[in-house]
């Protein structure tokens, strides 16, 4: 034990350190492995992706992660046994990709993986006024530390749950340290399954930031899709989008959530924006026989609008769109986003040297190198406030090799 302490903080002495990001996403596409090259730490920070894949997950994954996932009753059993399980497949992943890459674990420093989110569980959204914000990923860090020989930190979200923050989004922490400008004014969004955005004002500190879930990113679409083409995973080139029509009473009922009107910070998750809130809009609008590329049309341009209004009032002149997550190949979404935001410069996240599917699992990498070598930051020239103390703290559960 006491060799593996020493280990670790060798490791946080040391000038750089190569980690491996891992995020696996609501959308159920993949594993993304990000290997990281990361020079210092805190504002001097400077990562470069060196390796980037992402690795299809099996029916039998998606299915087994779908029997627990987004649902208030589930077999325990399962979500216990998953729980290794997921830890288990992650690491074969992770030992498959080295190999592929030519690297031995050796060369790693440590693994940053995210997990499974199965249950996403905000107050605002639990509605139980005694109990605290909560949620959960699987997948444990102990089993991928054993089975890779790596050091490996997992469970990011529970420190900024415990310091009373709602356990997402995290990115605001890493596009600050990342991609903060002196000159000019930066939003980054990510369009995963929920989409989510960051505020970088020009000359702003930490305090300055503003980032939260804007709605659904590619969920809903993905979902419907699922429901509708069976063999489907997502509507590929917007195709289906692109044969139907919008239908405004579906459009309008959808967009009649509370959700939409309250401001950031906010996180929300498939809890809410599932296939039960679409039949839902369906019946109060009575668009039940609308066909489903007319849906899948509505879904696209509910998540553009949420996207896009969320944008809109922090979207001064020049400002930098940066986009990254699936979403960003979805080109109906796009050019739906583009027109409504003319104002704004638009382009992938590749254009400020970050890969734009790589950028979650990078993210997570930077949260763990923070953990090992960070120290406390003031985070430019605001002070941390209050409400925004949770993502000052080192992040993740160190699991021993």
């Amino acid at each position: 034990m006491l060799d593996d302490i020493l280990a670790l903080a060798e490791k946080a002495r040391q000038p750089q350190r190569r980690i491996v990001g891992l995020m696996s996403g609501t959308s159920l596409d993949g594993l993304d492995i990000a290997l990281c090259d990361i020079e210092g730490h805190g504002t001097d920070t400077r990562l470069r992706v060196a390796e980037f894949i992402t690795v299809e997950f099996s029916e039998l994954y998606r299915d087994r992660v779908r029997s627990v996932f987004s649902k208030r009753q589930v077999d325990l059993q399962q979500v216990t046994v998953l729980n290794a399980w997921i830890g288990r497949e992650h690491a074969h992943m992770v030992n498959q990709t080295l190999k592929d890459w030519g690297i031995d674990a050796s060369d790693i420093d440590c693994i940053a993986s995210h997990g499974q989110t199965i249950f996403h569980a905000p107050q605002h959204q639990h509605g139980l006024e005694d109990l605290p914000h909560a949620t959960l990923q699987i997948g444990d860090g102990d089993h991928i530390a054993h089975l890779t020989g790596i050091l490996t930190l997992s469970d990011f979200r529970q420190k900024h749950l415990a310091a009373g923050g709602e356990g997402a989004p995290l990115v605001k922490y890493g596009d600050f340290l990342l991609f903060s400008n002196a000159q000019k004014t930066r939003i980054l969004l990510n369009i995963g399954g929920i989409a989510n955005l960051t505020y970088l004002p020009a000359k702003g500190g930490f305090g300055d930031v503003v980032c939260g879930d804007v709605g659904p990113g590619n969920t809903l679409m993905d979902q419907y899709v699922q429901r509708c083409y069976p063999g489907n995973q997502f509507d590929r080139d917007a195709g289906f989008a692109r044969r139907g029509q919008v239908n405004d009473r579906l459009l309008a009922a959808l967009y009649q959530h509370p959700y939409f009107a309250k401001s950031l910070p906010k996180t929300t998750g498939p809890e809410l924006f599932n296939l039960d809130f679409v039949l839902d809009a369906q019946r109060r609008s009575q668009t039940e026989s609308v066909s489903a590329d007319d849906v899948i049309a509505t879904l696209n341009q509910l998540t553009a609008r949420a996207i896009v209004n969320a944008i809109e009032p922090l979207a001064v002149q020049d400002a930098e769109l940066y986009i990254s997550g699936g979403g960003l190949h979805n080109p109906l979404l796009m050019q739906t986003i583009r027109d409504a935001l003319p104002q704004l410069t638009l382009d992938s996240t590749q254009a400020i040297g970050m890969p734009a599917d790589a950028k979650e699992a990078a993210l997570f990498a930077l949260l763990a190198n923070e953990c090992i070598a960070g120290t406390k930051h003031t985070f430019g020239s605001s002070q941390v406030a209050q409400d925004q103390a949770p993502l000052a703290l080192s992040l993740g559960k160190i699991c021993l090799p």
